[in-house]
């Protein structure tokens, strides 16, 4: 019977032991998992302010975008008067040359003076252009941002 008892402390002893390690496992098991949530959260946090950050740039970039439309509106509106324009000074040129009204002098500043707007106007549409061809650009890399957030949740949802 002493033996028997002797016996079994000793699995008990064991079985305590064993208990406390599994514990321990146990303890250290929750924390980690308890970090892994914590750093997932903050990964997610990190996410969603990239998320609104590129949303804020886009929506940026879309301004851009719809206001150097606008100014390349304005900018074909001025240049189709200017050529209206254009055309009155020829006829009037013709008409001088054919010998009536006004002198060969102001036709000629009225025809410096139309060069000068066709090249302001023509300068200023390149500008526009530029930076309708740069908004366009900006929106594809934007685009191409978005598309690659969708993928890396993608994969971390597969990577689970």
């Amino acid at each position: 019977l002493k033996e028997e008892n002797a016996s079994l402390r000793s699995k008990i002893n064991k079985l305590q032991i064993f208990s406390e390690t599994q514990a321990d496992k146990l303890r250290k098991l929750e924390r980690k998992l308890e970090e892994n949530k914590i750093k997932e959260e903050k990964e997610a946090q990190d996410l969603e302010a990239m998320v609104q950050h590129v949303e804020q740039n886009l929506q940026l970039m879309t301004k851009r975008a719809v206001k150097a439309e606008n100014n390349a509106t304005k900018l074909k509106q001025e240049n189709a008067l200017l050529q209206v324009q254009l055309k009155n000074y020829k006829t009037e040129n013709e008409a001088l040359r054919s010998g009536q009204s006004a002198s060969l002098a102001a036709v000629k500043q009225n025809a410096d003076l139309a060069l000068r707007n066709l090249l302001t106007v023509l300068t200023n549409s390149r500008s526009s252009i530029k930076q309708l061809v740069s908004g366009a650009e900006s929106l594809q890399l934007v685009a191409d941002l978005l598309k690659s957030i969708d993928r890396i949740s993608e994969v971390s949802e597969d990577g689970q």
